[in-house]
């Protein structure tokens, strides 16, 4: 069973009112998408930052694979890929992008590779979609597009290429 939580424009709507809610809360803008799907929410905001100030927008992405505490549960071979950040982080403001925020284990586990690339002068943190429900560490995003009540049993899933869409799926164990 799936329930779209919204689709086309008003995704588009949200990712421009998250670029705004980054752009009131601090200059200068330096975003890092989290591996896999944060990549394009992070690119999504560069646009829509780019095109509402007149300043430069940093934009990096960052693979988790090896800080994350579920690596050795996994049965899947897990390729990390390279860190891309062509700025250094040192002193500078960090937006971290993520599609959904649930348990906050990838949220820490970017912390936790941030911490060994370098000292940002602080890090905050928005995402596209807050689940609430099952935070299994103490982490709230700066920014949240759509916040969302779920079941444990249930999957959001985000995809903006080729239509924007948010849907939640109940997942078949």
């Amino acid at each position: 069973m799936q329930r779209i939580v919204a689709a086309g424009e008003r995704v588009n709507l949200t990712l421009r009112r998250l670029a705004l809610q980054i752009i009131e809360k601090a200059p200068p803008y330096a975003l890092i998408g989290i591996h896999p799907r944060g990549v394009p929410v992070a690119e999504a905001l560069h646009s829509h930052i780019q095109t509402l100030v007149d300043a430069s927008v940093l934009l990096g992405s960052l693979d988790v694979t090896f800080w994350r505490d579920d690596l050795h549960y996994s049965e899947k071979l897990r390729i990390p890929r390279p860190a891309h950040l062509p700025f250094p982080i040192e002193g500078k403001l960090i937006w971290l992008v993520d599609d959904v925020l649930y348990t906050g284990r990838t949220v820490r586990a970017a912390l936790d590779a941030l911490r060994e690339i370098g000292r940002p002068a602080a890090m905050r943190l928005a995402v596209l979609v807050e689940r609430r429900g099952l935070r299994e560490v103490p982490l709230a995003p700066d920014c949240a597009g759509f916040v969302l009540d779920t079941h444990p049993s249930e999957r959001v899933t985000v995809q903006l290429q080729p239509e924007p869409l948010i849907q939640i799926e109940l997942a078949h164990a």
